[in-house]
């Protein structure tokens, strides 16, 4: 039954006003049908129904709540949707492949804030990878709902498990359809076209028209059926690949077993096997005849190339392939700064939502800004500014419902406490009611950590990064008391030594005693910002306070902020923090010192505070000088996230990554700004790219121009970036067939990033798509390269074709 707001706000039959919207979308035709079936889904009901459309409430404010219809593409690969009542800009689509994650009843922030009314079976929201914002939706009745929920995970879960190839045909059949503007299942000439704009491609006429006569058995000037299947090979033929293939596989046509292990073995896969290849045809190959002869066709050679086994991406660097039992200090750990943030860090939303998506993408160390907020509610925000607030109980509700939903690794949450003394104990315990056994309160053996412990020890763990009370605090609060509370005082610290939380403070933290006026401990991310500004207040010295209930949870990250590296032995607790400026100063001046630092503990870095639009800095220059927690504002894209997506694409995108061997020794001699000689030349063949999207599709003619960029990241001496030529009006097949070299002197730490690009000669060439990796997990030989948006959203099937190899010296 649709819930009573539902009629309230329309007194007609709830979907009559929408009935106008039914017809013209209406129920799933020929083309529909057939990507149902190539899905596996042209019998389920609730695929079906989405098909054919659903009338929802879009959900922003309690005064912005909008009447929707919302309908599955024929192609089932988009959805979209239309305003009530209609004009020229009322269309909108979005892809399944861009869909995060799909949650029914008020499980956002939107929802709980907003959607109030509607009940929550009736409710569902839909997140988006990148920077758009969820989708709060209320459907007519839970039936509804539930039947979009279940059928946009079927979609999403056929989608993920198709193959390229498959991913492929269902692209151009969807350009198909959108061409066939009579819908008579027959294509013209000028459909043709039309079709080859759409995909990106400027053909010349007389050779368009020469390839339509040769397909048109029929000689009627239509295309149908065989017709338009044989136009499609022609039009999708590799013939690089078919290259390839006759190279290995002679006269005969066909790939043997022994033929496809040569290849693999020229490759660069000495490990494979004559047991290997034969699983690749048993795999990859099509003809079932072929198959069971052991033998690989043309198409199933193509299959095998354009899997993920055939990716330049290492499968076996997929998962958690590295030793997660060494100490946290040892790894490159994922992390964010304000991470509270949507927007600009002066005047831009701040959202719980923010923490959802930045843990979805594998991040493990969080920031809190902590303020004192009303009703004795503490809030998080980007003090002194316009930014909105929320509330840190909210925060620290969806830390314990989403920290590992991506990673059982564990989260950091960095603190930066402004508050009083009570709400910081409000903090407190929020933390401890909240998290429960999730929170570490205590070592893990009850000792004085000699090193930190690792990410296997800790999983599912979360740790509390924030300043400590220290000695010279403790002795003040006690010297306050009478004598008789500071005898009961010292018995209370005398039977909590044996917990962990006083021997750190003993130990870790008399640092701040000891050389506090050479070094100068500062306070605070914000306090230093403000300091550099010539601008401190009253805030400061109060947050300068810090409350026992909150410095117990304190364990194995007590945050220090220095001017300068300190000159006595470091503990394995501190975290000390620097602008990127500092860190940056360090790493030139003495790069070897700041690095056998980073083997003993926890060291980050964030932005320069004067940033207004929240950009973010190259995280490389950190993770050279071994820092583990490079923060970067996760809301702001770019080739700096792309570089952080890139570093931790791999070991299951678990958010911790193993540093290299010279960046773990306590005495190594490596130095970033003096890495020593060549080690290392990498040679990189630009062949072909394949179905790059549309950049302007409000303008059918116009096409890109592509050229490939190829970047290298790692210690400043190897970094450079060199670049292919542009082919004009293709950005369906273009061909390069370009080298590009490189010689690298620390291979370990380097990654590689491809960026294709729309070539202007007035203007800046416009981004097309982009993939980054880690060098140490690129494959060798011939590999498809997957593209990305600006976003980090997939833009299959547009792929990159390239030879890679690695020379050692």
């Amino acid at each position: 039954m649709p819930c009573s707001l539902w009629k309230s706000r329309n007194s007609r039959d709830p979907k009559s006003s929408f009935r106008i919207l039914v017809a013209h979308g209406g129920s799933p035709d020929g083309a529909g049908l057939r990507a149902l079936k190539k899905m596996d889904l042209n019998e389920d009901e609730d695929v079906l129904a989405m098909l054919k459309g659903s009338q929802f409430c879009k959900i922003r404010s309690l005064k912005w709540q909008k009447v929707r219809f919302y309908r599955l593409q024929e192609d089932c690969m988009t959805v979209w949707f239309q305003r009530r009542f209609r004009h020229p800009k009322s269309h909108h689509i979005f892809s399944l492949q861009n869909i995060e994650a799909v949650r029914q009843g008020h499980q956002s922030e939107g929802l709980r804030r907003y959607g109030g009314a509607f009940p929550s079976g009736c409710c569902l929201t839909i997140t988006f990878k990148g920077r758009r914002k969820n989708l709060d939706l209320a459907a007519v009745t839970e039936e509804e709902a539930q039947r979009w929920v279940r059928g946009l995970a079927k979609l999403r879960a056929r989608l993920d498990a198709m193959s390229q190839r498959e991913k492929l045909d269902h692209w151009i059949h969807g350009y198909l359809h959108q061409a066939d503007s009579d819908h008579d299942s027959k294509m013209s000439f000028k459909e043709i076209k039309n079709l080859l704009q759409m995909v990106n491609v400027t053909m010349d006429d007389m050779y368009a028209q020469q390839l339509f006569k040769e397909c048109d058995s029929s000689q009627n000037a239509r295309l149908e059926g065989a017709e338009i299947e044989e136009f499609l090979r022609r039009l999708l033929k590799r013939p690089e690949l078919e290259q390839i293939f006759c190279r290995y596989s002679g006269e005969d046509r066909v790939l043997s077993a022994a033929e496809l292990l040569e290849f693999l073995h020229d490759q660069g896969e000495e490990g494979a096997t004559m047991a290997h290849a034969q699983h690749l045809i048993h795999t990859y190959e099509l003809n079932e005849k072929a198959k069971q002869h052991d033998l690989m066709m043309l198409d199933g050679f193509m299959m095998y190339l354009l899997s993920p086994e055939g990716a330049i991406l290492d499968p076996t660097h997929q998962g958690v392939y590295q030793d997660m039992s060494q100490p946290l200090s040892h790894y490159f750990i994922s992390s964010s700064h304000n991470t509270y943030l949507t927007q600009s860090q002066i005047g831009g939303a701040s959202s719980t939502e923010a923490y959802v998506r930045a843990f979805a993408q594998g991040c493990r160390c969080v920031e809190l800004d902590c303020w004192d907020g009303p009703d004795g509610e503490p809030v998080i925000y980007h003090g002194h500014t316009l930014t909105s607030k929320i509330l840190f109980r909210d925060v620290i509700h969806v830390v314990r419902d989403h920290a590992f939903s991506q990673s059982p690794y564990p989260v950091i949450l960095s603190l930066e406490n402004h508050c009083g003394m009570e709400q910081q104990s409000t903090m407190a315990h929020y933390l401890r009611t909240i998290l429960g056994n999730m929170l570490v309160t205590e070592t893990l053996d009850g000792k004085i950590p000699k090193e930190l412990p690792s990410p296997e020890q800790l999983k599912g763990k979360i740790l509390v990064k924030a300043k400590k009370q220290n000695v010279h605090q403790k002795k003040e609060f006690q010297s306050d008391l009478p004598d008789e509370d500071k005898l009961l005082k010292v018995k209370s610290f005398t039977k909590r030594s044996k917990s962990s939380t006083l021997k750190l403070e003993e130990s870790g933290l008399s640092y701040i005693e000891e050389e506090g006026q050479d070094e100068q401990v500062e306070e605070s991310e914000e306090e230093e910002e403000e300091t550099e500004a010539g601008n401190r207040n009253k805030e400061t010295k109060r947050s300068s306070q810090i409350s026992s209930e909150l410095s117990d949870l304190v364990i194995y990250c007590c945050a220090l902020k220095v001017e300068k590296l300190p000159r006595i032995n470091p503990q394995p607790c501190w975290v000390p923090s620097f602008t990127e400026l500092k860190a940056r100063k360090f790493i030139k001046e003495d790069g070897n010192s700041f690095v056998r630092r980073n083997t003993y503990h926890l060291c980050r870095v964030y932005p320069w505070g004067f940033k207004m639009t929240s950009a973010n800095y190259n995280p490389q220059e950190m993770w050279n000088g071994g820092c583990q927690l490079v923060a970067l504002n996760f809301q702001t894209p770019g080739y700096e996230m792309d570089l952080n997506n890139g570093r931790f694409l791999v070991n299951g995108k678990c958010g911790y990554v193993l540093k290299p061997d010279f960046l773990r020794q306590k005495d190594t001699t490596f130095d970033p700004e003096h890495p020593g000689p060549p080690q290392t030349t990498l040679i990189i063949k630009v062949l072909t790219a394949q179905q790059l999207p549309k950049l302007n599709r409000e303008k059918p003619n116009s096409i890109v121009d592509p050229l490939v960029w190829v970047e290298i990241y790692g210690v400043p001496r190897d970094c450079a970036r060199k670049n292919t030529n542009y082919v004009l009006n293709n950005g369906f097949n273009p061909y390069w067939g370009e080298t590009l070299k490189f010689t690298l002197r620390a291979p370990e730490l380097a990654l590689v990033r491809f960026v294709v690009k729309d070539y202007d000669a007035i203007s800046s060439d416009d981004f097309v798509g982009q993939f980054t990796l880690p060098l140490c997990s690129l494959k060798q030989g011939y590999r498809h390269i997957h593209l990305y948006s600006e976003d980090g959203a997939s833009l299959s099937p547009a792929t990159l074709f390239v030879h890679i190899q690695i020379k050692n010296q």
